[in-house]
């Protein structure tokens, strides 16, 4: 299970910077912003009528000219859909349409040439179906001039631009209602999102620390009575445990990288489907492990007999109790995933898996701590920024939303719906966002647990509030930015490792946290011998 959990660790961390709302305004450098032609460009709700009954609504994207799109459905006009004749909308309609919307087809005319037609022909707004079933961003040429336009263009994906095609030239009355409407400044989704991060992180912290502990008594027990030798065997490392060193720290870089391109590239329906099994294997054996370390505390005797099984060793009868509803946990959530509320069965999985590695994945120092993060702060900016200079977009940011695959992002995440978010969606952050910062917080608390410090004396609240504060600017910025999918690690490294660095620092601890990652102790087992009294 050790060299699991380090794989996992690599793996899972991959996505460390997949904190994203989900985008609603799309900004583009690139498209050419001049007079008349520079709007933000913006989602668009095409609520349709059929024959007097309401029918489907379809999401197409704003275009850079023309007057902006109101926000409030109340404000919105219910508008008769027209069929433009020609389909093309390449030459002016043979008949006036008269306040109607006019749908068209792409064809191979500028888009501000078919929106001049459509508006001279009397049309209210014109909406136009893509050859494709992705959006395209219909902006206006360099040389263009005469961008005077005045009724609003919406594009449709390919496959419901057909449909509304489909109704018209089977003869339904259609209408249609244009608007977009704003994003909430904050969406509770993000609050709970941010309370389950700190909250896994906490309980993550108190599980490795109460461990260490228990730990560190048993082997003052064991000095206490002379038992050396047992000592040294338990030293030898048959605990589980598994100490990170700088090499594999860097290494992080290097294999998760590798990992998030092979993700990218690869992405599709059956690697999704490879990547569902993966993480219910490590969900099982996260929430097994974390149900057993609760429920021994009730069942000890099951918890302290052994049975012995093949290819696996002595296993625990609690243990074999717990495994078969832990799978069929797993099992239920895989099949039935994409159901509403399967969202709240994988995060259950998830946060049991980040839980139980960080209790046996460990940081031995602050040395090492500061190298993991700081290679996975630079991972985390070239992947979610700098690569769009190569692959044209956020490589970390399409592998978290899923965007090649029909699935609502890779399972290895925390994801919560958007709430009050009329756009919907979720809310998600990447594994890796809340276990290497726990990995830190972790080792803050069982130096406290160690060194005998007080809340406020030691170091594990200060790094905690870090951390939460860290992930707090995360999401400010994330809003900000309107929805564009942030490096979470961008805000939590420098806040986490800055406390930490700079309180020991100022407490005159730094060397020991540095180096050591643990106090200075006086071994209470050697006794210093007594000197021969001396004459008066």
């Amino acid at each position: 299970m050790a060299a699991a959990a380090v794989l996992a660790l690599l793996l899972l961390s991959a996505l460390a910077g997949a904190a994203t709302g989900g985008d609603i305004v799309h900004h583009d450098d690139e498209a050419p912003k001049i007079p008349g032609c520079n709007n933000d460009f913006i989602l668009v709700k095409v609520q349709s009528w059929v024959n007097g009954k309401e029918g489907d609504e379809f999401v197409g994207v704003g275009a850079r000219f023309g007057p902006k799109i109101v926000s409030k459905e109340k404000h919105a006009n219910r508008t008769k859909l027209t069929l433009a004749d020609p389909i093309e909308c390449c030459s002016p309609p043979k008949d006036k349409v008269s306040g109607d919307v006019l749908l068209v087809q792409r064809g191979k005319c500028k888009f501000t040439k078919k929106a001049k037609f459509a508006e001279a022909a009397g049309a209210s707004a014109i909406v136009i179906i893509n050859h494709v079933h992705e959006l395209y961003k219909m902006v206006c040429e360099k040389n263009e001039t005469d961008l005077d336009i005045h009724i609003p263009a919406v594009l449709l994906p390919k496959d419901a631009g057909s449909d509304l095609h489909a109704l018209l030239t089977n003869g339904n009355a259609v209408s249609v209602q244009l608007y977009s409407p704003d994003r909430p400044v904050v969406d509770t989704a993000e609050v709970f999102l941010w309370l389950m991060a700190v909250g896994t992180v906490l309980g993550a912290s108190y599980w490795s620390a109460w461990s260490a502990r228990e730990a560190v008594i048993e082997q003052e027990k064991l000095l206490k009575d002379g038992h050396e030798g047992l000592l040294n065997v338990e030293a030898g490392g048959s605990s589980g445990m598994v100490d990170i060193n700088v090499a594999s720290a860097i290494m992080f870089v290097v294999v998760a990288s590798c990992f998030l391109i092979m993700l990218y590239k690869l992405m599709s329906y059956w690697f999704v489907e490879l990547l569902v099994v993966i993480f219910c294997i490590g969900g099982v054996e996260g929430l097994q492990t974390c149900l057993v370390a609760v429920l021994s505390r009730w069942f000890k005797p099951a918890a302290e007999s052994f049975v012995k099984v093949p290819f696996i060793g002595a296993v625990s009868h609690l243990t074999l109790a717990v495994c078969p509803f832990c799978v069929a946990f797993a099992v239920l959530w895989a099949v039935f995933r994409q159901v509403p509320y399967a969202w709240i069965g994988q995060d259950i999985l998830g946060i049991a898996l980040i839980v139980t590695v960080i209790q046996i994945v460990r940081v031995p120092n602050l040395k090492v701590g500061s190298v993991l993060l700081s290679c996975a702060f630079l991972y985390d900016i070239f992947w979610v920024f700098v690569s769009k200079r190569w692959f044209h977009e956020s490589v970390m940011i399409v592998v978290a939303r899923g965007d090649k695959t029909d699935e609502d992002g890779v399972p290895m995440l925390l994801k919560i719906p958007r709430m009050f978010d009329p756009w919907g969606g979720y809310s998600i952050i990447g594994f890796g966002d809340i276990l290497l910062p726990g990995l830190i917080v972790a080792f803050a608390l069982r130096y406290d647990f160690v060194a005998k410090k007080s809340l406020q004396s030691g170091y594990f609240l200060w790094s905690m509030v870090a951390y939460g504060s860290g992930l707090l600017i995360t999401y400010v910025a994330l809003n900000l930015m309107d929805g564009h999918g942030q490096p979470a690690l961008l805000y939590i490294v420098p806040f986490t490792l800055g406390t930490l660095i700079a309180l020991g620092w100022k407490r005159g601890e730094l060397q020991n946290l540095w180096v050591k990652g643990e106090p200075e102790r006086v071994c209470t087992h050697m006794h210093m011998p007594l000197l021969p009294a001396t004459p008066n």
